[in-house]
Order: C-alpha cells, then structure tokens, then sequence
C-alpha cells in the first residue's frame, strides 16, 4: 500500500512514542516488539487511546518484572480511524518496525483490512476495540485473536434480557459502518427470537454528525418501547444528551445501547445516562480481583479514568500473549505469529480483569458477560460507581456458539 504523507507522519509519531521495558534495543532480534495502534486523537481517543496504552504498559511491566530476561517494547501510532493510514502504519511496522503483534487496533474496518497482512507476515492481531462478531465468523483468522467483546455478545446479553422485562418494540439508530451494521442485525436478531419486534432503524455515517434530532423524533413517532443505539463515543453521548432534551425517557421509552464502556457513562454524566441498559464484560468495581487491578493501573491514568472493558482487554491479552511467548521461547515466538497464537489457544486464560478462561479455536476469547443498569447521581457512592449488576451470562452462553459462526478454522 502507498503510503502518503499523512500515513507517514502517523508513523513516524510512532516512532517517536516507543516505550521501552528494558534496555530492548542492545537485544536486536530478540526483542518482543508490541504495537498498540488506536485511535490518540479522534472520536474513539477516549474509549481506547492513552488509556489502551497505559493497560498494555501495565501488562508488560507486570510481566518483565517477573521474567526480566525476556525483553520487550511498546510502539503506539495513531490510525486517525483511517483504513489507509492504519495500513500503511501497520505495514511499515512488519516491515521495518520488527513489530510482533499489533493489539487495540481500531475500528473494524482496519481490523478487517489488516487480515491479510498479518498472514502474510505470520504476526499477531490482538482485536480489542473493533466489535463486529464477522472477526471470529466468516473473517476469522489463525493469526488473529477478538478480545474482550463482540457485538453478538452485548446483543444478545442485551436485547434478550430488555424484551424478557416488557421492552418488546425496539428502534434502532445505527452509525453507518461495519460495526453498527453487525450491531444492529445481531440485536434485532435477539429481539425477535425472544418475542419482540424492530419497528424501525435510521443510519447515519459515523463521525458526520452531532445533530440527532431526526432521528430521535423517527424512534418517539414510531411506538417503540426501547430505543437501542448502535454507535458508540463522542456520537452516542450527543444522542443520549439529545434523547433527554427531547423528553423520550419520560416518555415511557428505555434507552439501550448495543455498545456502551464506563468511559462514555464518565464522560456524558450519570444524569443523562442513568437508567441506560448495557452490557459489559469487565467493571472495575465488580469484584477484588477488578479492584486490584485498578489499584495497580491507577497511577499511569488521569484522574477519574476507569478502564473500559477494551481496554482491560489489552492488558489481559498482552499478559496472555507474553506468557504464550515464554512457553515458546522467544526466538520461536518471533518466527511466526501462527504458533503464538496457537500455544494462546491451548493454554487457560487468567487475569485480573477476566478471572478464568480460556481461548476457542475461531480465535474468540471467552469469559462472563454482565448487563448492567446505570445508576442516579443519588444512588453513585462517587467517581466510577456508576452501574447496578443485574444478570450474569456465564462464559460457555456470552458469546455465539462456536458452530453458528461459519469460521473456516473450525472443521466439521
């Protein structure tokens, strides 16, 4: 791919943000290489971003604290939500960068994109961010591992549980990409299999617009009960805030969202939110294990930053990565990706952001899901005491069955 001048400017700021545990460089080859590419800047910097970066720091340093002969960088780029720019950044990685696997990875489309690449070059995708459930189906890979959530996962969590409690006619407002298209086919796949109906659904492209005003009168006119949001970041907040303008949670109408993280209930305030419908596979506040690693992250993070259930996702799949690299040996770890990837799969999954798991051969990682309820201003002890446990999905039902994802990988 041709890379252009922004592309390059993009990568070279990579460049420039190495970060080293140890002294990497003196080891050339033997060196594991991490590049975290997301988004620093743009509509998605909160849900990923420096906070990414900082869960993955954390994972290495846990780990090279224990294994200090084992040595290992962090490269971070920014891929501006461009497929073009993340790459050309994620070539120019493989290419010159002597990166080993590349984790957050941004939107769909890049994570998609990306496949062939990482085949190509037998290196590691470790997809935290982009949700479309197609990653471990149709597109899945033997390179490429989906951590943290898919959009079947909150769907289905999600959209079940809401028409079980009476939310039986749902609209949908869908960003206009591969995310929210699968976001909103799984929901309304759920919502009918459960008894209710999709009365309709508006897309808009994403990152276009701030003004939902539209599309919110659509939803009131159209009899729905439950309004479901198929976006995320900047683009939800304004719908939710809009949503409250506009009266539609007095209106009797419950608002769900197939794609929700603690740092859009931060951000937005649990005035507009509360009572929002979500689902989630990792709260910071959920259990000891959680807090603890809250306690250890803390530091490295703004104040009143509580990681997302992705970002918790690069620090539990980095950590998995390098104890695969272990069981390897480093040289054989840099040789091929493949085989990474395939000491991951056999061995259990551990961590204080998932607790116990494991790894299926689509590539899919799995462990509990949890629908949660946001909490009043009147009810939250304080900063990050934002949500209501209110049913858990046990790992072997979180995530679509292994024989209805149609992955090549997995043999009849």
């Amino acid at each position: 791919m041709r890379m252009d001048r922004r592309s390059f400017l993009a990568a070279g700021a990579a460049a420039s943000l190495v970060l080293p545990a140890g002294r990497a460089r003196a080891q050339g080859n033997q060196v594991i290489r991490i590049g975290v590419i997301t988004d620093m800047s743009g509509i998605y910097r909160d849900l990923s971003g420096p906070t990414s970066v900082a869960c993955t720091r954390q994972a290495v340093e846990e780990f090279t604290a224990a294994n200090p002969n084992i040595k290992v960088e962090v490269l971070v780029a920014d891929h501006q939500n461009k497929p073009d720019v993340g790459l050309s950044i994620i070539r120019q990685w493989f290419d010159q960068g002597g990166v080993d696997i590349i984790t957050n990875v941004g939107n769909t489309s890049i994570a998609l994109g990306a496949r062939g690449l990482i085949e190509e070059k037998d290196k590691v995708s470790l997809v935290t961010v982009a949700g479309s459930s197609d990653l471990t189906g149709k597109s899945c890979s033997a390179n490429m591992l989906h951590w943290s959530w898919d959009s079947w996962c909150l769907a289905h969590s999600t959209a079940t549980s809401l028409v079980k409690a009476g939310g039986d006619k749902w609209f949908f407002i869908t960003a206009d990409y591969a995310f929210g298209h699968a976001a909103q086919a799984d929901g309304t796949r759920f919502v009918e299999a459960a008894g209710g109906k999709v009365l309709g659904a508006v897309r808009y492209p994403y990152g276009s617009t701030n003004d939902f005003s539209s599309y919110l009168l659509q939803a009131k006119s159209s009899g729905a009960n439950v309004l479901a949001f198929a976006n995320a970041g900047t683009e939800l907040i304004a719908s939710l805030k809009q949503a409250q303008e506009f009266g539609l949670d007095q209106s009797g109408i419950r608002m769900a969202s197939m794609v929700t993280f603690i740092t859009d209930i931060g951000g937005m305030g649990l005035p507009v939110a509360k009572g929002l419908s979500l689902t989630e596979t990792f709260y910071w506040d959920l259990n000891d294990r959680t807090r603890s690693f809250m306690s250890r992250v803390k530091p490295k993070l703004p104040a009143n930053t509580f990681p997302n259930m992705s970002q918790a996702g690069d620090y539990s799949g980095v950590l998995h990565y390098l104890k695969a690299v272990k069981e390897l040996g480093v040289e054989k770890a840099k040789a091929s990706g493949r085989a990474v990837v395939e000491q991951m799969k056999r061995m259990p999954t551990d961590d204080d952001c998932f607790g116990q798991g494991s790894i299926r051969v689509d590539g899919r990682k799995i462990h509990p899901a949890y629908l949660f309820t946001v909490k009043t201003p009147q009810e939250s002890k304080g900063p990050g005491d934002y949500y209501k446990l209110v049913s858990t999905l046990p790992a072997d039902q979180a995530f679509r069955p292994l024989k209805d994802g149609n992955c090549p990988l997995v043999r009849a």
